[in-house]
């Protein structure tokens, strides 16, 4: 299968993707919108990843490219691609799909419990957080469910952290793909974020002092990739 990603920042790419996408054998490219790096076709690939970001979904007029990324979206939405969105990129599809993207009532930075929702427990991807586990999050903005989407999990701190639009989408809140580096580089390149606090804001020592979730939070990525990329050959 051939992969191409889409990168907002040199801090937020791939992260344990990486390794699974190529013991799969699929190949990889990817764009850095950052750098101006340019757009594929659609009929050049078979998945669209879409990464994190600390701007927000609707912030063309800081980051004109939004609105190329955006068509591309769409015209892999049209020709049936499998689309993949961690935070900023599950926030941007579902803008795509025509659904709000909004001020969350709390940031959520940090180790919490996502659950499955009742429709997400009889969903295969869905089932992967059936047991309220800790999952990473980093995010200040939440989206709204699309029509038509299944919404598969909900956290204390968020109502909406993932949905499955069909069988072609999968919009994910919070972050599996995380290791401890990619952490510690989010911790520097954002630490604004994490100075006012708040209930649902770990800080940096707390967020690295689990080296068992990151492991967890691996496995659980690799079995919902499995599910929904499989290899089209």
């Amino acid at each position: 299968m051939r992969v191409h990603y889409l990168s907002h920042v040199p801090f937020e790419k791939l992260g344990t993707m990486a390794g699974w996408l190529e013991r799969q054998g699929h190949t990889v490219s990817g764009s850095r919108l950052y750098h101006g790096d340019p757009l594929p076709d659609p009929d050049q690939f078979d998945a669209l990843i879409v990464m994190g970001g600390p701007m927000g979904a609707d912030d063309e007029q800081r980051y004109p490219w939004l609105d190329g990324e955006k068509r591309l979206i769409a015209a892999s939405l049209e020709r049936d691609r499998k689309i993949l969105g961690v935070c900023l990129g599950a926030q941007i599809i579902a803008r795509v799909l025509g659904a709000p993207v909004t001020r969350n009532p709390q940031r959520e930075i940090g180790w919490f419990p996502v659950q499955s929702t009742e429709a997400g427990r009889a969903d295969p991807i869905g089932a992967v957080f059936d047991d309220g586990q800790p999952v990473l999050h980093w995010h200040g903005d939440t989206f709204a469910i699309p029509h038509g989407a299944v919404h598969l999990a909900r956290s204390w701190g968020c109502e909406n952290q993932a949905f499955r639009y069909g069988e072609q989408v999968l919009g994910l809140q919070f972050h599996l793909e995380l290791a401890p580096d990619n952490v510690r580089a989010l911790c520097h390149e954002c630490a604004d974020e994490l100075r006012d606090g708040g209930p649902w804001v770990q800080s940096e020592a707390e967020m690295l002092a689990h080296p068992p979730l990151f492991d967890d939070a691996r496995r659980r990525l690799n079995r919902l990739l499995e599910v929904f990329l499989p290899d089209r050959g």
